[in-house]
């Protein structure tokens, strides 16, 4: 290529650019570019690079949903009795399920068994709300209220949030900040 020569995008042609995809050459503009760890590269080769680290077998979704239901609800029914202490020990737990979910299925990933085990963390997490909420429905139909009957309720809701928060966080890779 000579200096002189100018190249245009190959998506969009009326767009001049320096830039081509490190992977196929294709000259890129700044609207199509991705920066990768190994610099810049088209979409469809980020895509197509993407395919090759889904590696998830069948048998990892059930291992990700007995796994994550199964350790939300445990670390639900734990931290029921900790209070506000769950703010802490949420997102800890949240990691515990990740880790957990990782080793039992090998370190295999796609972004399906990422949805599928964060799902699971939120259904895991759910029992425990759900008896906290109707006892305190119960309990105000009854007539008797008052804000220490609230809290538990506050605190599993709490839970929820933050595991599901973590663990969808965690095993996406998405860096907050």
């Amino acid at each position: 290529m000579s200096d002189s020569e100018t190249l245009t995008c190959y998506k969009h042609p009326n767009r001049e650019t320096m830039l081509r995809c490190n992977k196929c050459e294709r000259p890129i503009c700044s609207q199509c570019a991705v920066l990768t760890p190994t610099g810049y590269r088209c979409k469809e080769c980020v895509r197509g690079q993407q395919k090759v680290f889904n590696n998830a077998r069948t048998l990892d979704y059930v291992i990700a949903v007995i796994a994550a239901a199964g350790l939300a609800y445990l670390g639900s029914y734990v931290t029921s009795f900790i209070g506000f202490l769950t703010l802490f020990a949420a997102p800890f737990i949240g990691m515990l399920i990740v880790e957990s979910v990782k080793k039992l299925t090998g370190n295999r990933r796609s972004r399906t068994l990422f949805i599928t085990t964060t799902v699971a963390a939120a259904l895991g997490s759910l029992p425990v709300l759900i008896v906290r909420f109707l006892s305190l429905w119960f309990g105000l139909r009854a007539g008797g209220f008052n804000l220490y009957g609230l809290l538990p309720l506050i605190w599993q809701a709490a839970y929820t949030i933050l595991i599901v928060g973590s663990v969808y966080y965690r095993l996406t890779g998405i860096k907050l900040g």
